[in-house]
């Protein structure tokens, strides 16, 4: 495709009204999404997409009911460890966005076992986004300026917003060009809200569990039809 975004980000969201459409419970929803996922996934870098960053369980989806939440943490668990053995022999790198101290102990071993694995990979970049929210990654970062500030490391009047972008989880990617929102819904729900600044932002009613390789050409050719300023 003419001119493919360095740097894509979907909010996958639709999963629990997919099920109940079909008059399924919730598992199965979740389960049918993250198979989507890994198909685009492979999109992605068939694609020469460079950057791929998912919403995959916020800070405030822990309100969700115990067993949903149970439920998502082992299937995240599986599809993790299945996604490893998947990309073994790919030039994929897999990183995590969000506070890994608030998973379970099998959640972390399993990422960061992937991270360590595929850390020198150059091709496609996969960000998971769990139990993540863009205000307590600001809240996190201006944390961290502010003890180099008191360690005596940096000075106030040298922080820039470079430097707001380095204390970032996700500073080791470009922002994202393109953001998509399957489900319906037209809001970013704390996704990347630093990042955000200057993204194309897609939104589609299409369920995420039906989302695929067309519906995100679509996206892509919508980007390509937008004139992008960056308030010039």
């Amino acid at each position: 495709m003419e001119n493919v975004p360095q740097h894509v980000a979907i909010i996958m969201d639709g999963n629990r009204r997919w099920a109940k459409k079909r008059k399924l419970p919730t598992q199965f929803g979740h389960s049918e999404g993250a198979n989507t996922l890994e198909r685009i996934a492979d999109d992605c870098e068939e694609l020469g997409i460079k950057y791929l960053t998912v919403y995959a369980f916020s800070t405030e989806n822990w309100k969700r009911s115990p067993e949903e939440v149970d439920y998502l943490m082992k299937l995240l668990a599986k599809h993790i460890n299945d996604f490893d053995k998947r990309i073994k022999n790919r030039n994929i790198r897999f990183r995590l966005v969000g506070d890994i101290n608030g998973l379970n102990k099998e959640l972390q071993d399993g990422i960061r076992a992937i991270e360590e694995r595929t850390k020198n990979k150059t091709g496609l970049t996969v960000n998971i986004a769990i139990n993540y929210g863009g205000r307590a990654e600001m809240t996190f970062a201006s944390r961290k300026i502010a003890e180099e500030v008191i360690k005596g490391n940096l000075k106030i009047e040298n922080i820039t917003e470079d430097t707001i972008s380095e204390y970032l989880q996700t500073k080791d990617s470009p922002d994202p060009e393109l953001i998509i929102r399957t489900g319906g819904e037209e809001r970013l729900s704390g996704f990347l809200l630093w990042q955000s600044a200057y993204s194309e932002l897609y939104f589609t009613d299409v369920l995420w569990p039906d989302f695929d390789r067309i519906e995100l050409e679509k996206a892509i050719e919508e980007y390509n039809n937008r004139k992008r300023n960056f308030g010039k």
